[in-house]
């Protein structure tokens, strides 16, 4: 594109001069600077700048003064995949659990009442906690849904097609793009191509 410069990765610091005024006009101190933070950046950020730049960023933090914003929720997967591994697991310890309170709906009310009782103070997402509280509780409880949560992801192995899952999510993408296009589209109006007959 013409007229694009390069774009800096990195902090990005934003001089922002604002007067802030309170309810009964006066002046309250406002920040100096906006300093915008991702994991993704920061990693090879001291790679990137010059030390002259590393120097005044380390002023600048000591100083103090400034609002920082740190996006963390994105991952690295440079190295691995470990935030994915922990929600799947997550993932089938809910089922599990789920499947669970299904079974002892049918074979065992009181059993059923009380895990439906447990699971809504204790959501099953945080997999861990969850199983790690309920086998204190109830241990039989406990070794159920983990068994439970085994074979639910064994027979999902066995169905998980990788290369189709692949083709969804890359249909999916598509699909998204496609409606984005057509809703940023500035379609010519009926009156412009109609032509007057005299």
């Amino acid at each position: 594109m013409a007229g694009v410069g390069p774009v800096a990765v990195g902090a990005i610091d934003l001089n922002l001069n604002l007067n802030f005024r309170s309810t009964t006009g006066t002046r309250l101190s406002s920040p100096r600077s906006l300093e915008l933070s991702s994991s993704f950046v920061d990693t090879w950020h001291p790679l990137r700048c010059g030390k002259h730049h590393q120097q005044r960023s380390k002023r600048r933090s000591r100083r103090g003064g400034g609002l920082v914003v740190v996006n963390e929720l994105g991952g690295q997967y440079e190295e691995g995949f470990e935030d994915v591994h922990r929600q799947i697991i997550n993932y089938f310890t809910y089922k599990a659990a789920r499947t669970v309170l299904h079974q002892l709906y049918e074979m065992n009310p009181p059993k059923y009442r009380w895990l439906y009782n447990y699971m809504a103070t204790n959501k099953p997402t945080d997999a861990k906690r969850f199983l790690r509280h309920l086998g204190k509780e109830k241990q039989d409880l406990a070794e159920r849904v983990m068994i439970t949560r085994l074979h639910l992801y064994g027979q999902w192995i066995k169905k998980c097609d990788h290369a189709k899952m692949y083709e969804r999510i890359s249909e999916e993408n598509l699909e998204l793009m496609r409606e984005r296009l057509m809703e940023t589209v500035i379609w010519p109006s009926d009156d412009t191509n109609t032509e007057k007959i005299g």
